[in-house]
This record gives C-alpha cells, structure tokens and sequence, in this order.
C-alpha cells in the first residue's frame, strides 16, 4: 500500500510529532488544567504578543486554501486535491467535535472559577466557549502533513512541523486553548491528512470516470501480457 510505505519512509517526522504529543499528554494529566495553563504560558513579552497575534492567523485555513490553489495553478492536482479535503475533513471533525463537548475557552473558565489571569494580548477577539479541539492546530497540521507526506524533500519535515506547533501553541499564548485543545487539534489534523493521501493515492476516489476507464484498460492489458 502506497501510503504505508509513505509513512514508513516519513516515520522520523510522525514519530517526532507523535512523541512531542505524547510528552504533551503526560504533562497535561500531571498538573490541574489551571496549573498547566500557568506553566505552559508564563512567559510574555510584547514583541511575542505581536508575533503570535499574527503568526495565528496562519492556522485559520487561509494557509491551506492559498497552498491548494498554488497547486493547482501549478497543475498539482493530486496535491492540491490532498490539501483540499484535509482541510474539509479536519474542519468537519473539529466542529463536530466542538458541539459534542461544548468545552469553556480559557477566558470564560477563569471567570467560572473565580480565578486572575491578566494577560490577555490586546486585539485580540476572545471566545467564550467551543475550546476542545482547536481548529487552527487541525488545520495547520492537516497542511503540515500532507505537504511532508506528498513531497518527498526530507529537508521539508522539520520546517512543516515546527510550523504547526508553532501555531498550536500561539493557540494557548493568546489564552485562546488549553493544552488538550491543542493536543487533539493536532492529532486530528495528523489523521484527516493520512486519510485524505491514502484517499487520493490509494483508493483514488476522486479520479475522473475516463482516467479510471484508461487505468483499467491498463491493468487488464498488463494482466494479459503476463499470461
């Protein structure tokens, strides 16, 4: 199967992001969701409250929709077509997600438990509820992996990840997540990109009516020549 092999080659990038992830979980269980906000977003400066009031925005799916259409006006598309439904599909799943769990964002669960927390970056909209999972970490990481898992480039891995935790955790810089939100954000964006590849290299789902007359042709003509 084409996407395992895919994966097996790629496995320094996905056992990197899953162990990151999995650090994540250990600390996120180890410390009260209070706590592990704290500990996780002490640190603030304004130069990293402009940066990351901006650098968010990237994972709001405009990143995604702008690499599909550079796709494919670069006759990409298989490419394109893999960004695209990673997209929809981390999007549907995290709204459904949203509306199933209906979780407080950080600001309005401060406020549910009496508790202080100040530094909220200025101009910055603050939602109150629909935290668990974080869209924008779905989203930039459904780009990340299908950019790593449809070029093959290697040196592309380190800069697609870094790219999507960067923007997993401006999520909780801005007090717009908590940690678990990011960390299922991300695991979901990982799986719709898995998905959507083997969808389109696999499966082949979205292959046009004539290609696939054309694909059977050949596979019936290379089966009589084998015989």
């Amino acid at each position: 199967m084409h996407t395992l092999k895919r994966l097996n080659k790629l496995n320094y990038y996905f056992f990197t992001a899953l162990s990151v992830l999995l650090l994540a979980i250990i600390f996120n269980f180890s410390f009260s969701k209070t706590d592990g906000f704290l500990l996780f977003n002490h640190f603030h400066t304004q130069w990293l409250d402009i940066f990351f009031k901006y650098i968010t925005n990237l994972g709001d799916g405009l990143m995604s929709i702008l690499a599909a259409i550079i796709l494919l006006a670069l006759s990409k598309k298989k490419k394109a077509l893999t960004v695209a439904l990673a997209y929809i599909y981390s999007g549907l799943l995290v709204q459904v997600a949203k509306r199933i769990f209906h979780m407080p964002r950080p600001k309005y669960f401060f406020e549910q438990t009496s508790f202080q927390y100040n530094h909220f970056v200025e101009g910055v909209n603050m939602h109150g509820q629909n935290s668990f999972p974080s869209g924008h970490t779905a989203s930039a990481f459904a780009l990340a992996t299908v950019l790593v898992l449809v070029f093959k480039k290697k040196e592309i891995s380190f800069y697609c990840l870094f790219f999507a935790f960067l923007i997993g955790y401006s999520r909780i810089y801005l007090a717009q997540h908590f940690l678990i939100d990011v960390i299922f954000g991300a695991m979901a964006g990982i799986i719709c990109a898995i998905l959507s590849y083997h969808q389109v290299y696999d499966l082949k789902l979205f292959r046009s009516a004539k290609l696939n007359r054309r694909y059977k042709q050949l596979k019936i003509a290379n089966q009589a020549n084998l015989i």
